[in-house]
């Protein structure tokens, strides 16, 4: 078993930044690369991005440039940097772990003015 517990969210206002943290639990040896997707309301969920437990990084092409994973092994947390954000990227926002079925509960990004 993976426990993940997303946090970070909020009302942010177009063109500011926002952290999200995702702290994982339980079973971690079984977790190699993390990811981050969001889904928009009436839309599909969508990958954002994904770090391996080395560091390498893959990123959606919507959000190249702006947003930056990362993750802290000793603290056993992912991180997702979010800059210039716009109002498209309103969204649940959900940690995964990648090849496995644990899914975090998901944090809530508003971005309005």
């Amino acid at each position: 078993q993976v426990q993940l517990v997303e946090s970070g969210g909020g009302l942010v206002q177009p063109g500011g930044p926002r952290r999200l943290s995702c702290a994982a639990s339980g079973s971690i040896w079984r977790i190699k690369t993390m990811g981050w997707y969001r889904q928009a309301p009436g839309k599909q969920r969508e990958l954002v991005a994904t770090i391996t437990r080395g560091g390498t990084t893959n990123y959606a092409d919507s959000v190249k440039g702006r947003f930056t994973i990362s993750r802290d092994n000793a603290k056993n947390t992912v991180y997702l940097q979010m800059n210039s954000l716009k109002p498209e990227d309103t969204a649940v926002y959900y940690c995964k772990a990648m090849g496995t079925v644990y899914w975090g509960q998901g944090t809530q990004v508003t971005v309005s003015s």
